[in-house]
């Protein structure tokens, strides 16, 4: 597994809100240790009369020993809830917040290099660790199961069709990731394959692209040079008209590069087993790892 497990100590920025709520109950259900609640003006409460709340993240991280953050901030005030954890020293930071402009997400760009915290999303499912039974974000966690594929994706609801489709083959999951579909997320597919690629517990990767820029040639590249297991790969959009937007901010074929069509062809040249079917990747994955 990769990013969170067991002993991830998650705060929830936000917590105090119906979103928040709902889903910090969820994950709680599915086993992360939730210790923490940032919510300013609140310090001194408890959430559901179980979870302290604090006014900053550096104070809860101080109290409690919290080493992930889950955000659920509003998008007006999610980038200086993203750029509170990674100053307090947040290992992961997950932001399931969407519309957040893009030129905010550029200038977060910016200030997070050279931080030491991995931000996934903004705008994303998630990550989820069935191994470590640890949960941050809004994903069915009854659908995951342990095991040994690794998934990221840059859509969530494929994501969670691949999972199934893991789980029912059953093969599971390592560590699922969702990117999150903005242009400009704060880990892309090379981070994530990175990680895989160094984890023992992790021996085979789904790969689950859209039309949209080039993070799938990217991954490509690195799958090419840097990659010794398996990956398998789904472009989603490959019917999408030039120039309009399907459902995420960053899928929209803009040039050749950001076609479904050239990334299919870059991933299968990098040594990657592109399934065209999508329903047939749960089969593609159970052949693979038999063999």
């Amino acid at each position: 597994m990769i990013l969170v497990d067991e002993n991830t100590r998650v705060l929830v920025q936000g917590i105090t809100g119906r979103e928040a709520t709902f889903h910090t109950r969820k994950c709680i259900e599915y086993g992360t240790r939730v210790v923490a609640g940032v919510t300013p003006g609140k310090g001194g409460i408890r959430w559901e009369e179980e979870v302290p709340v604090f006014n900053s993240v550096a104070e809860a991280k101080k109290e409690t020993g919290a080493n992930a953050s889950l955000i659920f901030v509003p998008a007006p005030f999610a980038v200086d809830a993203i750029i509170e954890s990674a100053d307090a020293g947040m290992g992961v930071v997950v932001c399931i917040t969407e519309l957040i402009p893009a030129i905010d997400e550029l200038k977060l760009h910016h200030y997070l290099n050279g931080k030491s915290s991995t931000l996934i999303g903004p705008n994303c499912p998630g990550v989820i660790s069935p191994k470590g039974k640890c949960k941050m974000g809004i994903m069915p966690g009854y659908i995951h199961k342990p095991g040994k594929v690794g998934v990221v994706s840059r859509s969530g609801t494929l994501t969670y069709e691949v999972v199934a489709q893991l789980t029912e083959q059953g093969l599971g999951q390592s560590t699922c990731v969702g990117l999150g579909g903005d242009p400009l997320p704060g880990s892309d597919f090379v981070d994530i394959l990175e990680l895989f690629q160094a984890d023992p517990e992790t021996e085979a990767v789904v790969l689950i692209g859209e039309i949209g820029g080039t993070a799938e040639q990217e991954a490509a590249e690195f799958i090419q040079k840097q990659m010794t297991k398996p990956v398998i790969a789904y472009v989603a959009g490959s019917s999408a008209p030039p120039g309009r937007r399907m459902g995420h901010a960053g899928a929209i074929v803009s040039g050749s590069a950001s076609k479904a069509s050239n990334k299919t062809e870059s991933l299968a040249a990098a040594g990657a087993t592109v399934v065209e079917n999508f329903g047939q990747i749960g089969l593609v994955a159970k052949k693979m790892l038999k063999s």
